[in-house]
């Protein structure tokens, strides 16, 4: 391995695992968190979906990230900053109006990730060329997971430790408390990364003497961009396969853990903070990652078009878990593992489709700009059936909520039956042709 080597290992596992850690935290510890805190589903779904909107509209803040600064300054800024949001997301916990106050605070931890997501993937071109870059993306993604397995999985397990001591000499046991002091030492965390990256990154030619555009020539490009995505053959049918592909999955994602905590009076699976850590964060990640894995290795096989129908079916049939947990609510943990491990797995497999796809749509001039474009859409997919999803839960209760989601995956296969797509695009010698 030689020097120039050695010096990517350095910070690509770090930044992408700095990139992974605050999204994890802002779509899944915050809708754990809040469940603890005696928050309803429904203000739970409606406003941590709210916080989807910045990875929706972050294609139009992208272009000043390109103008404005290096992108390494733009990393190490954002990661002062998310460390700023969780300190205050941590301070806020324990007071009266604690809702609202965190929310702003995850607001803030949410613009500032989707900004560091622009960045960290822009210095990613800057930082290494195109060998390089294709040797280090099966590196950057498993850092990705590892930061959902720390955020879902260690994360969680480290929150319920804390509820079940008392700590700094309480009297009692003190879930905002033990939930303060968890955020308490992210931000620690996130401020040491910042400061490793402050060093660790390099200083990349091309990212510190790029050409400086004017603000009219960016969105000049920008208005360019927007007219020929939108100018696409069918590009109503390629908004609606990204907007309904996971419509069962975006409601399902919502009420997935507040239905693991929630007593058995009211439906739910009565697992401790700990245990949801232990079956969705870790389990759960693992099984989605190999099915992830799997999935990408059978398209490169034989193409999208050949396994686009199973994988529809894998990310939509094995919704129907819940169905039968929410029916029969074991008390097996080993149960209800498998039984999540198999939703995962469904999940993982079937997403490879979704990302194919929007690869394939983006094909052309503008590809970057417009696959920015279909992750936005992709985003708004998630966050509109996110946002009344507690509120359906609420008034049918979770039976009649999971069968509910099984219907919701109709319109994914009715979109996969309108696209059209190309039989060779993903086969890997298509792809190096």
């Amino acid at each position: 391995m030689n020097k120039q080597t050695r010096s990517l290992w350095a910070w690509i596992p770090s930044l992408y695992f700095a990139e992974g850690l605050p999204y994890v935290i802002v779509m899944t510890v915050a809708v754990i968190m809040y469940k603890r805190l005696d928050i309803s589903n429904t203000d739970i779904a409606l406003y941590t979906s709210w916080l989807y909107l910045p990875w929706v509209v972050k294609p139009l803040w992208s272009p000043l990230v390109d103008i404005i600064k290096s992108k390494r300054w733009w990393i190490v800024a954002m990661q002062l900053l998310i460390g700023a949001a969780l300190a205050g997301v941590a301070f806020t916990i324990p007071t009266t109006n604690f809702f609202r106050a965190s929310l702003a605070f995850l607001w803030l931890l949410a613009f500032s990730s989707a900004t560091h997501d622009i960045a960290a993937d822009g210095f990613y071109m800057y930082g290494l060329d195109k060998h390089k870059q294709s040797y280090f993306i099966g590196i950057r993604s498993t850092f990705y997971r590892l930061a959902m397995i720390t955020g879902q999985g260690l994360l969680i397990i480290l929150a319920g430790f804390f509820e079940e001591i008392k700590l700094f000499g309480q009297s009692e046991k003190s879930i905002p408390l033990a939930w303060s002091f968890t955020f308490g030492i992210l931000t620690v965390s996130f401020l040491i990364i910042a400061l490793y990256h402050k060093f660790a990154l390099p200083k990349p030619q091309d990212d510190n003497e790029k050409e400086v555009k004017s603000f009219s020539d960016v969105f000049n490009d920008f208005g360019e961009t927007f007219k020929s995505f939108f100018g696409k053959k069918n590009i109503w049918t390629i908004i609606g396969m990204l907007l309904f592909y996971r419509l069962g999955e975006s409601q399902l994602v919502k009420m997935a853990s507040p239905f693991l905590l929630d007593s058995k009076e009211i439906g739910g699976l009565a697992l401790s903070t700990a245990e949801v850590g232990i079956i969705y964060g870790t389990i759960g990640v693992l099984s989605l990652t190999i099915g992830g894995i799997l999935g990408g290795y059978l398209a490169s096989r034989n193409g999208l078009k050949y396994w686009i129908w199973w994988m529809v079916l894998a990310i939509n049939l094995p919704n129907l878990v819940y169905v039968y947990l929410s029916q029969s609510l074991p008390d097996s943990f080993i149960l209800i593992s498998i039984s999540v491990a198999i939703e995962q797995f469904g999940y993982g497999f079937g997403f490879t489709a979704f990302m194919l796809y929007q690869i394939y749509v983006s094909e052309g001039k503008h590809k970057t700009a417009h696959f920015a474009f279909c992750t936005g859409f992709m985003a708004l997919g998630m966050m509109l059936p996110g946002m009344v999803s507690g509120w359906i839960q609420e008034f049918i209760g979770y039976q009649n909520f999971f069968i509910w989601v099984i219907l919701c995956t109709i319109p994914s296969f009715i979109m996969i039956k309108l696209i059209d797509v190309d039989p060779e695009f993903g086969i890997r010698s298509s792809i190096k042709k």
